[in-house]
């Protein structure tokens, strides 16, 4: 029975680490926002237990620190730790694209391809964008066939939740991304695991430009 106990409350520890990581990408907890156990176990619907050992996960994330007298608090990331997390996207990335030229199924280059399809029929709807870009990306690095890579990955994007909205809210950077896809789409059909890390290499330079204009604006404001 304590073992059991146990489980519950693991399962409902990650449960609630789900649901904060959800709000974190949707926004609605931004960098500065304090996670206060006993409103977020009202608001959850939980005890204050698995709320701790959320926080407890997001904060092995990088996503949370705490702060002397004030507690958890979702943390902001500085200009190094961005230029670090996109620098380490260039090359976690360009493999996933590398591995995937040589693994990916042809099934799943097809997917690929109507998701890119959609992002281009979905240029004036940020949420569809960003949701259809994600989808992409996490099929591109599932179809490496490597583990460990996945992981990687994982674990780099997860402090970039904190950076607030799409970079496909910038300018032109919708359109453009879709032409990269499609630049990557047609390496991988061709087997070409040179081009398609060179390709994918290209593609997060592209973003974190992207990513680096919205940060001027916003600080500009």
């Amino acid at each position: 029975m304590a073992q059991d106990d146990g489980h519950t409350a693991a399962a409902q520890g990650h449960d609630a680490y789900t649901r904060l990581l959800a709000e974190i990408r949707q926004g609605r907890l931004v960098p500065g926002d304090r996670l206060t156990e006993t409103e977020l176990a009202k608001r959850l619907g939980t005890s204050r237990t698995p709320v701790r050992e959320a926080i407890r996960l997001l904060q092995s994330d990088g996503l949370v620190s705490h702060t002397p007298r004030v507690g958890a608090v979702i943390r902001e990331l500085d200009y190094a730790e961005i230029t670090e997390l996109y620098e380490m996207r260039v090359v976690l990335e360009g493999t996933a694209a590398r591995f995937a030229a040589r693994a990916a199924y042809p099934s799943e280059i097809d997917e690929m391809e109507a998701l890119n399809a959609e992002m281009a029929a979905a240029t004036d709807d940020v949420e569809r964008l960003r949701q259809a870009n994600w989808q992409f990306h996490d099929i591109l690095r599932r179809a490496a066939r490597n583990r460990f890579l996945l992981h990687a990955v994982e674990a780099a994007q997860k402090p970039l939740l904190i950076l607030g909205p799409s970079t496909m809210e910038e300018g032109s950077r919708a359109s453009a991304a879709v032409a990269e896809h499609a630049q990557l789409i047609e390496a991988l059909r061709a087997r070409d695991e040179d081009a398609a890390e060179a390709r994918m290499r290209a593609h997060m330079d592209a973003a974190h430009r992207a990513r680096q204009h919205q940060l001027r604006k916003g600080s500009a404001r």
